[in-house]
């Protein structure tokens, strides 16, 4: 005997929560019966507003490279092989090396990383040396090419 089913959109945390108890319920129902397409329409509500209501940010490329770590049982030793040395290896994850792409390259074929995954720009940490050094390197740089220059006026 099959009852009629009260199915609305899920707005709050009560309705999520009665949602939850209607699939549980229905969870066995026999395909092709009213409870079995409820407890579809019901999954589907249910994912849209968890995914609204607990959003899951999606992870930059080194969140993603430790997650793998973690999930694989690997170590920065392990990363270390595909990345060509352990200094390379704790710089990418200090963020203070950029991943390059044959870096990307090996981590998607040794490690069935996804290139995609790897490839989202993300923030990498600059020290005050660096970023004080930096713009003097550029700046010798122009210097160097106008004294050249004036030197060969002069000669």
């Amino acid at each position: 005997m099959e009852s009629a089913v009260d199915i609305h959109a899920i707005r709050n945390d009560t309705d999520h929560t009665a949602a939850l108890e209607m699939i549980e319920r229905f969870w066995d129902a026999p395909e092709g019966s009213k409870e079995a397409e409820a407890l579809e329409v019901l999954a589907v509500l249910v994912d849209d507003y968890e995914n609204t209501r607990w959003p899951i940010e999606a992870l930059d490329p080194i969140e993603t490279i430790k997650a793998h770590m973690i999930a694989t049982g690997r170590s920065q030793a392990d990363l270390a092989q595909l990345v060509g040395s352990r200094s390379r290896a704790s710089e990418v994850i200090a963020r203070k090396r950029a991943l390059t792409l044959g870096m990307i390259r090996n981590l998607e074929s040794e490690w069935s990383l996804p290139a995609t995954l790897l490839i989202a720009p993300y923030d990498l940490k600059t020290s005050a040396k660096a970023s004080k050094s930096a713009p003097q390197a550029v700046a010798r740089k122009r210097r160097k090419p106008r004294v050249a220059a004036k030197r060969r006026v002069a000669a």
